[in-house]
């Protein structure tokens, strides 16, 4: 490598072929031999003849140094020199990384991996070998390690393959893994960092400096990782909190509601004030679609931190309220109902009516405010609704203390206990802490909740494993009893202020909600349930199967459990049986990383990429050899005369520009309509054939790998199946009518124009009658499609253009699935690329004959089918060779075979029991 300040050469030994410049000087400059002269006398008339062109006898002096300027281009251009390359690395030692990789890396992981690559590049160029440390643990048994010495090529795939992960970063086991590393030399160490504090933030910086000098990358406030908090319920709704670390400034948030098929059940955006690091958004929702949210996310933000999964824990269960009406006719707001449906309003759908007619509703919770004695046939028709899953929890109160039925969770003393009064010498009692084998664990109780009359509990052997409140005294506030599936709980007192303080408090309505979580749809509530891991959460924030490291987590420790390896964030459960886990668990609040220790550098990831000048120097040089070519034919005579000559070398080099230059030109004239008979001519020429169609979109050199694709693929089709395809045709979304071609293959381009409002109705009309589009993000399965939010620029362009349609939930394909075995059977649908994944419908076969209007994947379909006019394959495929190719070409037939005939093939299962019948 050669360093010249702003410009560098990495492979400068090139350079030395200008030495050999002044040699091609001198061969450009010699003059031939002059020929030797005969005379021929029937010639010698010619003589006498002017010539009318002549040719000079030495080559001009400025075509010397035109060809010399070419041979200079071409020796610059293959030296490879780099502009602003970025600054050297120090220390003599190799170059050292650590890197952050735990959820808060998500949403910058691109910039990441871009600034590794640059150092990496910088660091093949400097000839240095480098180490690796990642700060989040893949396995929960394995310790943090840093990587042996590598070669840049070897780190530079590693750090490819590095996912961030769906838990927290431990700095402390980074320090650990540190600590017996020797270094030869003064090693370039830079921390890639989260932006955010963690544990053991300063040991490890300062045990980064002792290998070297240390620069620490993090993200500006505006850019550092957001936390979806625990959300809560709210009287018509949902209220989202959201977090960030860096109050400084205002700051914009948009939040989401999904439900679990993907559709969007509400957005709303809410600012950072300035100062502060926390801000909720409010959600008026009726009751149907409030229990329908699945997860709220920060829209534009990829990452485990961004979503917020929920579980039946925050449905609004249908509660049912039956009141003995003892008084408070005339003072309705004294009354024990009042209380009830205030505090249960906001988590509950509630009821009011008589216990006969509750309980053939469909309820998760009953509640009963002091009713004594129930009729024996609703004793039997409550106790059955508990068996069955049903909470049934019952206030005492003046009716109780006289007698009650069975239906308690333990025997009671008749008449009640005062704590307070004129004619008592006791005082009112207090609460004492939650156990934390209670449902009520980690409830904090106000210093204020006083209680002054109670109906005592019998004393028994099975008092003691029954209660979940007691007072400071001792004595049971509240029993429970777990009867079949369901739970009978008792509050020994009222549930209004005629007995206690305790209606007024925050905890009564906590208290509720938790009673109202043990009812139907909630399994497990016990203590006794085991979680097994449903679906986890990846770490950019996408739901998909559990990883194969999750372990299940036991009921009575899924409120304390964190993530972390062995328990990522996602779904624990059976069926619908599940509990969600979130990053937010255990999180209050972010803090940014705190001020490095003397001399630590401190830079962000918005890295300046270095201008790469090889491909302009051979371009150069190219147009300047077309000239010279020019040129030459004009000098000897071999061409038109020198101004046309001229004039042609001009259009020649104006067209070798347009061809090279972004297509401004063809974009604009798409706007303009064309006439009248050519729209007629297109329609003959797309309907008198089938063909296959592409969507021109605007890059000329990807549409001529999509027209040689679908041609190669037409071939294919011709050779194996009855479909006879013509040649393909592009098509222009603008202004081409889009219902002639039963199939259009998309290949997404960052350079397409953004739909216009026609364009996107069309496209729609056209989807909704049976089109089918495959859209192709051409990304290496790294960087596959995904509609959460992954991938790379092509897939994020194909979700803006996605937002505008009509598209609906889209799922990866079944193995099951049609497209599947439509011609061939395939269990993977590969391109020039595989391992991505291949996203189609939900709905089936309800729609569309069952063919699904979209189909959207990242492998590259045309480039692996594209042949040249040779009929040879024009471009290689990744790892799986020819046989790869063929996959792709099988997938192109079942592609078509699928859009052309329907669910046909879901018909054939049923051929070998017809043919077994008819055998009967």
């Amino acid at each position: 490598m050669l360093d010249l300040g702003p410009v560098i050469f990495t492979a400068p030994w090139i350079l030395t072929a200008l030495a050999v410049l002044p040699i091609l000087w001198w061969l450009l400059r010699i003059t031939p031999p002059s020929p030797q002269i005969r005379d021929f006398p029937p010639l010698r008339f010619l003589l006498a003849l002017q010539p009318q062109e002549e040719t000079p006898s030495r080559t001009p002096l400025w075509l010397i140094l035109l060809r010399m300027l070419i041979a200079t281009l071409i020796v610059l251009a293959l030296a490879h020199p780099l502009w602003n390359p970025g600054e050297r690395l120090r220390g003599s030692g190799p170059l050292m990384l650590v890197i952050d990789d735990g959820w808060a890396a998500g949403p910058g992981w691109r910039k990441r991996i871009e600034s590794m690559e640059a150092l990496i590049d910088q660091a093949e160029r400097e000839s240095r070998a480098i180490r690796i440390l990642t700060t989040a643990k893949a396995n929960p048994t394995d310790p943090l390690q840093v990587s042996e010495l590598m070669r840049p090529a070897a780190a530079r795939q590693l750090v490819r393959g590095l996912r961030p992960k769906p838990w927290p970063v431990d700095r402390t086991a980074a320090v650990d893994a540190l600590g017996g590393l020797t270094i030869s030399g003064s090693a370039h160490v830079v921390w890639l960092s989260n932006g955010l504090a963690g544990g053991d933030d300063t040991k490890l910086m300062e045990r980064l400096q002792q290998l070297g000098p240390l620069r620490v990358y993090r993200d500006t406030a505006g850019s550092l990782a957001r936390l979806a908090a625990t959300p809560r319920s709210t009287r018509d709704g949902l209220a989202a909190p959201v977090v960030r670390a860096d109050n400084r400034g205002e700051a914009a948030v948009s939040v989401r509601l999904i439900d679990d098929d993907g559709r969007l059940l509400g957005q709303q955006n809410a600012v950072f004030p300035e100062g502060e690091t926390r801000t909720e958004i409010g959600f008026k929702l009726p009751p149907n679609l409030r229990n329908r949210v699945a997860r709220v996310e920060i829209e534009g933000e990829s990452g485990p931190g961004a979503v917020f999964l929920m579980d039946d824990r925050w449905r609004r269960r249908p509660v049912g309220v039956a009141s003995g009406g003892l008084s408070e006719g005339s003072q309705p707001l004294l009354s024990e109902d009042y209380y009830l449906s205030r505090a249960l309003e906001p988590f509950s759908d509630v009821r009011t009516a008589k216990v006969n007619e509750l309980v053939e509703e469909k309820l998760s919770v009953i509640v009963l405010a002091d009713i004594g004695k129930l009729a024996p046939s609703e004793v039997d028709r409550l106790g059955r609704w508990i068996e069955g899953g049903g909470v049934l929890l019952r206030f005492a109160g003046p009716r109780m203390a006289q007698g009650t039925d069975p239906l308690v969770p333990v025997r009671l003393r008749g008449g009640g206990r005062a704590l307070g009064g004129a004619m008592s010498w006791a005082q009112p009692a207090r609460l004492l802490p939650f156990e934390e084998t209670t449902p009520f664990a980690g409830l904090i109780i106000p210093s204020d909740v006083r209680i002054q009359r109670q109906v005592l509990a019998e004393p028994s052997l099975e008092l003691q494993t029954r209660t979940w409140l007691r007072l400071s005294d001792g004595t049971p506030l509240v029993t429970a009893d777990r009867r079949g599936s369901g739970w009978l709980i008792l509050v020994h007192t009222t549930a209004n202020t005629e007995w206690s303080s305790l209606p007024l408090s925050g905890l009564f309505v906590e208290m509720l909600q938790r009673i109202a979580n043990l009812g139907q749809g909630v399994a497990g509530d016990d203590g006794q349930a085991v979680y097994p891991p449903l679906q986890t959460l990846d770490g950019f924030g996408v739901l998909g199967p559990a990883l194969a490291s999750a372990i299940a987590i036991p009921g009575k420790s899924f409120l304390t459990a964190r993530p972390e390896p062995k328990t990522p964030p996602g779904y624990y459960g059976k069926g619908d049986a599940r509990r969600a886990l979130n990053i937010a668990a255990g999180i209050e609040s972010l803090e940014p990383l705190g001020e490095p220790p003397s001399g630590v550098e401190v830079t962000g990831y918005a890295l300046e990429p270095a201008f790469d000048a090889k491909p302009w120097l051979l371009l150069a040089g190219l147009l300047l050899l077309l000239a010279d070519l020019a040129i030459s034919y004009v000098l000897r005579g071999l061409g038109p005369r020198r101004a046309a000559s001229a004039t042609a070398a001009v259009l020649l080099v104006a067209a070798t520009l347009a061809a090279v230059a972004p297509d401004t030109a063809s974009a604009q004239t798409v706007k303009a309509s064309p006439p009248k008979d050519a729209e007629e001519a297109f329609a003959l020429k797309a309907t008198l054939s089938t063909r296959l169609a592409f969507i021109i979109t605007g890059d000329a050199s990807l549409d001529s790998i999509s027209r040689a694709g679908l041609k190669g693929l037409s071939t294919i089709l011709r050779q194996r199946t009855a479909v006879e395809p013509a040649d393909p045709i592009g098509v222009d979304i603008e202004r081409d009518e889009l219902s002639l071609f039963p199939v259009l293959y998309w290949p997404v381009s960052v350079r397409q124009r953004p739909l216009s409002d026609q364009a996107v109705a069309k496209l729609n009309a056209y989807l909704r009658g049976g089109g089918t589009v495959l859209f192709d993000t051409r990304e290496q399965a790294q960087l596959n499609f995904d509609p959460f939010g992954v991938g790379g620029p092509e897939s994020a362009k194909l979700r803006d253009m996605l937002s505008s349609l009509d598209i609906p939930a889209l799922i990866p394909v079944p193995k099951d699935h049609v497209v599947n075995k439509a011609f061939y059977l395939l269990k993977n649908h590969p391109g020039r690329w595989s391992g991505g994944t291949v996203w189609v419908e939900r709905r089936g076969g309800r729609h569309n004959d069952g063919v699904s209007s979209v189909i959207i994947g990242s492998h590259d379909w045309a480039g692996a089918w594209a042949v040249d006019p040779n009929g040879l394959a024009m471009f290689p495929v990744s790892s799986g060779g020819e046989r790869q190719r063929e996959l792709a070409y099988r997938f192109g037939v079942n592609w078509i075979m699928y859009a052309l005939t329907g669910n046909y093939k879901t018909d054939q299962v049923h051929v070998p029991a017809i043919i077994d019948r008819l055998g009967q």
